[in-house]
């Protein structure tokens, strides 16, 4: 599935919303993100802290596990948003599990509230990213008895 314009803007503005519902008190950092699956649905996230910062949740982990427990595992695309100088782009944790779910042309569109925007491939941000053994997602290797 092409991420075109509309596709794009129905993305951003799902993140936009999202953000609003972000809970942010200790940082302020509020963030919204939005994942478009194989199907062309959309599930948004906010992040969500904990003064247990270690329990603290990114928004974009948050879409991601609302696709996935919906039972939407192919994901093609991923916009993250915040209110920051120029587009924001998703922590290195958040980026190995969207490789998890990522389809192989999955695009990550990364924004800010001024309406800038720059779409980056995703195995442009997370080059020789970890992945199980042999290059098999857990099923299939479940699958081939490995």
């Amino acid at each position: 599935m092409k991420l075109d314009t509309a596709r794009r803007e129905l993305l951003l503005e799902r993140a936009r919303t999202a953000r609003e519902y972000a809970y942010a008190p200790y940082s302020g950092f509020r963030v919204g993100a939005a994942v478009l699956t194989a199907d062309g649905r959309i599930f948004g996230g906010a992040n969500i802290e904990n003064a247990s910062l270690g329990a603290t949740v990114c928004a974009e982990r948050v879409a991601i596990w609302q696709a996935v427990a919906a039972g939407q595992r192919r994901l093609v695309a991923l916009a993250v948003l915040a209110d920051t100088p120029t587009p924001v782009a998703p922590c290195g944790l958040c980026r190995q599990v969207l490789q998890e779910f990522a389809e192989p042309d999955c695009q990550v569109v990364l924004a800010n509230l001024q309406g800038q925007f720059q779409v980056v491939p995703f195995d442009q941000l997370l080059p020789l990213a970890f992945t199980w053994p042999q290059g098999k997602k857990w099923e299939e290797g479940k699958k081939d008895g490995g």
